[in-house]
């Protein structure tokens, strides 16, 4: 039977440090718009990374994760205090660009649509004058 305690621990840590980063992390470099997307758990409960996503452009990532990375201690102190674990895990923080990446792809496909779009167009065009006037 698989042990689902890292995960379980994982998703309560994720709540944790959610809320401390929005309501008790005062840097200014953070802007609102940063999340916690997951936690993942060492099997020994001993080591959390935790995915961190940051919407603005790079400067604003890499500012708000040096920020993060900063606060660790404070943040690992505040997260203990929530939970009840025989060991305060030590947390490394990594950019979670899922966000960045489903925006991108998304311009991507629709880039493609409107050149698909515009081939079509400029083949029915083509098409129509290859044809000539109808004879009658």
């Amino acid at each position: 039977m698989k042990n689902r305690r890292p995960e379980i621990v994982g998703d309560e840590i994720q709540k944790i440090i959610s809320t401390i980063i929005s309501t008790k992390l005062k840097d200014p470099r953070v802007p609102l718009l940063t999340s916690v997307t997951s936690v993942k758990m060492s099997r020994d409960l001993s080591h959390a990374t935790v995915f961190i996503s940051v919407y603005g452009d790079e400067k604003t990532q890499k500012e708000a994760m040096e920020a993060i990375e900063h606060a660790k201690g404070f943040i690992r102190y505040e997260t203990v205090q929530e939970i009840n674990l025989r060991v305060a895990p030590e947390l490394s923080f990594k950019l979670d660009n899922t966000l960045n990446e489903a925006l991108r792809m998304e311009a991507l496909i629709d880039q493609t649509i409107r050149d698909d779009e515009a081939r079509r167009i400029a083949r029915e065009e083509r098409e129509g004058k290859d044809e000539g006037p109808a004879e009658e």
